[in-house]
Formats: structure tokens, sequence, C-alpha cells
């Protein structure tokens, strides 16, 4: 047997991460540069954490929808201790949820994360779950209601979908003319090189949507009226597909009705088919406003088999992609005129989209492709360390350091010694 005893040094690194970012309910991305309770974070650091502290990873999760709205919406940032030196704060937000918070949500993988801890131990799981199972419904329902174009799921907000400067949103983002957004200080170029993270026109446009749905209260009808920004994005759609098979997996051991989840997976794999672009051969963000595609192969391209979805023509794409770096996937395809190996979601590569498409390749029977993303990542995180994300061609740091999601993922699926790999 393969001697894996050279990891040993990497997960104790990993699990001093956590330990260092935790909060005591909830943990933190990583210090100074985010200092709250972000979504889909929390539900990465749930699988770190179920590694050594089952009754932790279920704390974090639980904690992430202590802040869901009467609507069932669980937004992506949780201001549970004011943090002055933070923009924009909750009170430029003005959420109307029963913590301090964001006003928009951000890709629904909790339910997915948490049928992975649920399999760890299935009667603690299904204890847990009782008080969770009926909110995770009610927040899948909302993107339901609220986000669908053609059954894809759409973004208010290039932060919605976590991939916050990616140039699927180019189109959208350009027909905005952020007026009368004022002056502010950003918190992250204080921390990362700017040359690393969003541009100042990019962020004049989230502040202006910020701006825009505090004065609306996030009504999401009121929002939906001559909406500047709706893009129906591949992230959403396939991280939400896949969190409905596997809450309705949980739901049918638990005994508890699931007969609307076959109706929403119908729905949303039709959805999935629209962002299907012709000209591209490949799987692609759709801007609904004026119908134009982003022609973009992105690493949300390649979530499809993470959702279920084996398409002619991926399998090729992806090969072609990952002939051109040295690690993982990247955020955009090299051989696009937009990349840029070190912006933030414009060519870097990530860790926890890397766990999601090789989990996928994994469960689709591509075990080889699977498996070489995987130790692809491993490589990456030994070698590179536990940033916030890589440039693909070299693998050199960038963002944030002891990054919580990057820990969570070496942990749960990176790491030669995890059980959930």
């Amino acid at each position: 047997m393969r001697d894996l005893t050279w990891a040993d040094p990497f997960d104790e690194q990993a699990r001093e991460i956590l330990r260092r970012n935790d909060k005591g309910r909830y943990t933190i991305p990583t210090a100074g540069l985010y200092p709250y309770q972000w979504n889909w974070d929390s539900a990465f650091a749930a699988i770190g954490f179920a590694e050594f502290d089952l009754d932790r990873a279920w704390r974090e999760i639980e904690t992430l929808f202590e802040g869901q709205w009467d609507n069932g919406m669980v937004p992506h940032i949780l201001f549970h201790v004011p943090d002055e030196g933070y923009f924009p704060s909750h009170d430029v937000w003005k959420g109307t949820g029963p913590v301090a918070s964001s006003g928009i949500s951000q890709p629904p993988v909790a339910a997915a994360m948490a049928r992975q801890i649920f399999e760890r131990d299935p009667e603690v799981g299904a204890q847990r779950m009782a008080g969770l199972f009926d909110k995770m419904v009610a927040w899948h329902r909302w993107f339901i209601n609220w986000r669908l174009d053609r059954g894809a799921v759409c973004i208010t907000h290039p932060w919605e979908a976590g991939r916050d400067n990616a140039p699927d949103w180019d189109v959208a983002m350009a027909a905005i003319t952020p007026e009368g957004v004022g002056d502010y200080k950003r918190r992250d170029t204080s921390h990362v090189d700017s040359s690393m993270r969003p541009t100042k026109y990019d962020y004049d446009r989230y502040v202006w949507l910020v701006q825009r749905g505090a004065r609306m209260g996030w009504n999401e009808a009121l929002m939906l009226e001559d909406t500047p920004f709706r893009v129906a994005d591949p992230t959403m759609t396939f991280t939400l597909l896949r969190s409905m098979r596997d809450l309705a997996a949980i739901g049918r051991i638990m005994g508890r009705d699931i007969n609307d989840f076959t109706g929403w997976i119908a729905t949303l794999e039709e959805g999935a088919a629209t962002l299907w672009n012709d000209d591209l051969g490949c799987y692609d963000s759709r801007d609904v406003r004026s119908g134009t595609w982003a022609n973009a192969i992105s690493n949300a391209s390649f979530l499809c088999w993470y959702a279920g979805l084996d398409t002619a023509g991926m399998r090729d794409i992806y090969a072609n992609v990952q002939a051109q770096v040295k690690y993982g996937v990247p955020s955009l395809s090299p051989q696009d005129d937009r990349f840029d190996s070190k912006r933030y979601w414009r060519g870097p590569v990530w860790g926890v989209m890397n766990l999601m498409i090789g989990l996928g390749l994994t469960e689709m029977g591509l075990e080889a492709e699977g498996e070489a993303l995987r130790a692809s990542t491993a490589d990456l995180i030994a070698e590179h360390g536990f940033a916030e994300y890589f440039d693909p061609m070299d693998g050199s740091p960038a963002g944030g350091s002891s990054f919580t999601w990057t820990a969570a993922i070496w942990l749960g699926w990176a790491s030669p010694n995890a059980r959930g790999k």
C-alpha cells in the first residue's frame, strides 16, 4: 500500500486553519479580508470539520440557516459581529432577516454538503437534519419561485453566483450606469494586490446594485420590474440541481415528503438545456435581458457532471482546457482573450470548484479524470499552500491566505487520507 504519511503535516495544518477561523458557531473565510460568515464558504467548511468533529460540522450549517429570511432565502453574508472596516456592511445592505445580512443569496451547495456529512453517521444525520430539512426545502423553493428563466437559475447580482468578476456578466454590467454610488472604501484591496481583485469599474456596479435592492427593501417582485441585471447561470443551475437530488435522497431516508422534488428536478434539467450555447459547444451563461451569450468556457460549465448531466461534447472541451494548464480547472479557458491567470474569476483555479467537478466526474463514470483532478488539486495545495485561489499555469497563490474552504476541501477530498474522496 502506498505510504500516505507525507500528507499528515498538511492534514494538521488544514485542521489548524479551520480552528483558527472558527468563531464558535461559524467560520470566517479568512481573517481580515472576509470577517463574516459566507454562505457557500460555510457549507464547504462543514465537510472539512466532518473529518474530525462531526458535531461542529453540523453546527456550521445550522448557524447558516439561523439567518434564513421569511421568504426562504438564505443570505450570502451573515454579519454576526459588526466589523466597521468592511464594505459594504449590514448598514448598506439593509437586510430584512433575523440576523443582520446581505440581501442576496449564493450557490445552494448546503444540501449537497449536508448529504456528505449525513452519510458519515445517518443516525446522527437524521437527528440534525430534522431541524434543517424544511429550511433547505424552503430555500430551494425560493429559487424556484424567484430566480428561474426558462427553468435555468438566474442571478440578480454578480456576487450571488460566487464568481464575482467572471466575464459571464460583462454584457449585463456594461448596461448599468452606476450613478449616485458615492464614495466608498474597499477592504479587499487593502489586504490583497488589486491586480488579483475586481476592478473599480466592476465594484461601482456591484455597489449600485446593492443600493438599488436596499431601496426596494429586497422585495423580489418589485426588484423584477425593469430589472437591470438578470443572468441565467450554470453555477446556480447546476448546484441547485445537485442539491435538489441530494436533499431528496436525504428526505427519502428520513421518510419526509419529497413529492415537489420530481417536478423541480425536471424543471431544472430543462433549464440546464437552455444554457447550452451551440456556437460555443458548451454550457454558458445567458443574459436574460439581451439574450446575449457570455461565450465563456468556465469552470462553472464543467459542473454539469456534478448535476448529473453527461452531455455530449463536454468531455472533449474539458480535456482541451485541462491540456492548457498545469493545475486544476481554470475559471476561464486560457484560449479566451479575457483570460487573466491571477484576477479572481477571470482565470485562477479554485479548490472548491475542483472538488465539485471532480466528484461529478467520478460519479458519472469518469473515474480516471476525477482522480486526476483530485491529485492535481492535492499537489497544488501541498506545493503552494492554502490560498484562496491559484494561478492555474504555475500554481502561485493568490487572494487571501490560510483560507477556510481550501483547508476544508483538502481534508474532505484532496488529501490522500480523506474519507470523502
